[in-house]
This record gives structure tokens, C-alpha cells and sequence, in this order.
């Protein structure tokens, strides 16, 4: 084939020759080519699509496995936390049958530590320690089982008690 001087038409009719000799001699192996070709850029794209597909299953796992880690820490917690008030629950009741306020206040003041949720814990030790005259602790007390408890009306009527007792 000799140079082509013109535009691409000629060009173009070159190329379309060449496939087509090319055709002619080895149809098979062209043809098996073309095939395997078309085949493999849809293989491609849809390798490309399972790989895009697995990645966000793999990412969707490592979420779930996360969920799964931080609600099981969440069970535990809340496990250590039942077990430790069920201890507390042991002072509270040693307090309730103490005769002596001193002792009462120091295993109400002992379980809360366990188990500082206790709204009824935090108003005994208050009643206890305003029985003693700690007014401000048991105010401190009466505070920290209405901010459990924003429905405790004794809580509540304890401190208006407290508020209207004249100061010493």
C-alpha cells in the first residue's frame, strides 16, 4: 500500500482493507479474538462489579462486627452495673436498720459509690444527715435524687424544708 496523500477517507479505506485481508486469511482466529475481546471487557466490568459489591459487604461486616463489640461492652457494663448495685442494696439495707446515724450515713455514702444512680439512697442519706445537722450536705443529697428523679416529691419538699428553715 503506497502513502496516502489525501485526508481520511483513503485512511480509513487502508485500515478497512487490512481487517479485511487480515479476515480473509485466518477468519477463525479473528474472529475467536473479537470474541474473546468483547468477552473480556464484559468480564471486566463485571469483575469490577462483584469487586464493588464485596467491598461494601466488607465494609457492611466491619460495621456490624463494631455494633456487635460496643453492644456487648454496652451488656457487660450494664451487667457490672446490676451486680454493683445489688451489693449497695446490701448497705442501703444495713442503714435502714442502723440505730446509730453515723454508721447509717457511712453505709449509705459506701453503697452509692457502688451504685450512684440510687435516687431513694441519695434521699435517705440526706433525711439522715439533716437529722444531724448538715444541712448543706443533706441539700447536696436532696439535689442529687431530684436531678435522678425530677418526680421526687419528698426530694423535693425536703429541700423547700431546708430552705425555709432559718440559718443557726
Amino acid at each position: 500500500m503506497r502513502p496516502s496523500t489525501s485526508s481520511g477517507p483513503e485512511l480509513i479505506e487502508g485500515h478497512e482493507a487490512i481487517v479485511s485481508k487480515a479476515f480473509r486469511r485466518c477468519p477463525l482466529p479473528f474472529a475467536f479474538c473479537l470474541v474473546v475481546f468483547l468477552l473480556s471487557g464484559c468480564e471486566s466490568e463485571l469483575i469490577r462489579q462483584q469487586e464493588e459489591q464485596l467491598r461494601r459487604l466488607q465494609e457492611e461486616t466491619a460495621l456490624q462486627r463494631q455494633e456487635i463489640e460496643e453492644l456487648t461492652l454496652a451488656k457487660a457494663r450494664k451487667e457490672k452495673k446490676r451486680q454493683d448495685c445489688n451489693l449497695a442494696f446490701a448497705d442501703f439495707e444495713k442503714a435502714q436498720s442502723s440505730k446509730d446515724p453515723g454508721e447509717a450515713a457511712g453505709l449509705y455514702r459506701r453503697g452509692l459509690k457502688l451504685c450512684p444512680d440510687d435516687d431513694v439512697a441519695h434521699y435517705e442519706l440526706g433525711k439522715i444527715l439533716q437529722s444531724m445537722g448538715q444541712a448543706q450536705d443533706a441539700w447536696m443529697e436532696f439535689e442529687a435524687a431530684l436531678k435522678i428523679n425530677p418526680n421526687f416529691h419528698d426530694a423535693r419538699r425536703q429541700l423547700e424544708t431546708l430552705q425555709n428553715r432559718p440559718s443557726p
